[in-house]
């Protein structure tokens, strides 16, 4: 794996916002470093953005940070608009993309739950006890 990728994989594999700030702030030095000024200067303008998701409780991070649902998607959208090849119009490419995703959120999406809220009404000394315990 690339070395600048892994290492801003270990940016968003810190525990907190703190740690992910400073190992962030360590990053863009060692960029810098590595004669790579302009990703570093990148690195610290959206590192705010980038960490927007561990405002939320822990175990929606994942869920949050990641958007494999939406790729699997665009994926299938693709893979279906290819094997028909050329559409007469617009309107037909809309139809088929539409009709697809009516399909994927009455089977797949309104059967599963993406995200666990139970843990939102418990109270905050059992969340605390929760994330200490891992």
């Amino acid at each position: 794996m690339n070395t600048v990728a892994m290492m801003l994989k270990a940016i968003h594999a810190q525990e907190s916002k703190a740690a992910a700030r400073e190992k962030a702030r360590r990053v863009s030095d060692k960029l810098k470093e590595m004669k790579l000024s302009s990703v570093a200067k990148k690195v610290q303008e959206g590192i705010e953005e980038t960490l927007a998701y561990m405002d939320f409780p822990t175990q929606h991070w994942t869920r949050i940070r990641t958007n494999n649902t939406i790729e699997r998607l665009n994926r299938e959208i693709k893979r279906r608009t290819k094997a028909i090849g050329a559409f007469p119009d617009g309107q037909s490419a809309l139809m088929l993309v539409c009709a697809r995703l009516r399909h994927v959120a009455g089977t797949q999406w309104g059967t599963r739950r993406y995200m666990n809220m139970e843990h939102l009404s418990k109270p905050e000394e059992e969340l605390l006890s929760d994330i200490i315990a891992g």
